[in-house]
């Protein structure tokens, strides 16, 4: 009987090994990858914002008697090259100006607080390099629509100017600004034809880190550092765009 189990465990073990073997190799999710973007395709693009407001003794909440302009304004080029199939790096480029001038506004807390701000103006522009790297690929079989996951690094710079009151209550300060990131953000694509398509992306993690150094009224000097990861959906990271295929 001993002899018997010797003899007939090694047999168990084979036959159950080939049968793992063989519900193995019958398994297939069948995954094909589609070539959305060839090797050797330049990707170049523009995309532009500007928004401007006045205020008129505006009333907001406990804001009241607001009387100012406000406008801002934001171009970003992008060019990337396919250096394989569904890959791609390159750059992004971005200028923003942006200009606040408030002539009067009183913020009312109650009947017996409030304060008044007047002739307050605030001017500032930021340049940024960003080096990106994009993986694409497609949704099922479609060369029309597709994903997109890109990584960054980002390097910025400005300058911002404010100034207040008047008379011998006139203040200003002038501010120089320094920012680095590291991020990703997926996105969607949709070709309108072989040469163009519009694309939407959001950030969603990273790690920035922001230094600014401040002089008041030509005499005080401050200095601040920041860090902050994020690992998260940033609705405010939304961008769109429009890219030519070449």
């Amino acid at each position: 009987m001993n002899k018997l189990k010797y003899i007939l465990l090694p047999i168990l073990f084979m036959l159950a090994g080939a049968m793992l073997s063989s519900a193995q190799e019958k398994f297939s999710r069948n995954l094909e990858s589609v070539d959305f973007i060839p090797k050797g395709q330049w990707i170049a693009g523009v995309s532009m914002n500007y928004s401007q407001s006045n205020q008129n003794n505006y009333q907001f909440l406990i804001i009241e008697g607001m009387d100012g302009e406000v406008y801002s304004f934001k171009i970003t080029p992008t060019l990337l090259y396919s250096f394989k199939d569904n890959m791609a790096a390159g750059v992004k480029f971005g200028y923003s100006r942006s200009r606040s001038n408030l002539d009067k506004a009183e913020i009312v807390i109650d009947s017996e607080t409030d304060y008044t701000a007047e002739n307050f103006y605030m001017i500032s522009q930021d340049y940024s390099a960003m080096g990106v790297y994009r993986y694409y690929f497609s949704l099922g079989h479609s060369k029309r629509f597709g994903m997109f996951a890109e990584a960054q690094l980002d390097l910025g710079f400005g300058q911002s100017k404010l100034r207040n009151g008047s008379g011998d209550d006139f203040t200003g300060s002038f501010m120089d600004n320094f920012s680095l990131g590291i991020g990703v953000a997926p996105g969607l694509i949709m070709f309108l034809n072989n040469y163009s398509a519009i694309e939407v992306n959001v950030g969603v993690l990273g790690f920035n880190y922001n230094s600014s150094k401040q002089k008041n009224d030509q005499i005080y000097l401050s200095k601040t550092h920041s860090t902050n990861a994020n690992f998260k959906i940033n609705i405010f990271s939304i961008s769109f765009g429009v890219l030519f295929y070449l």
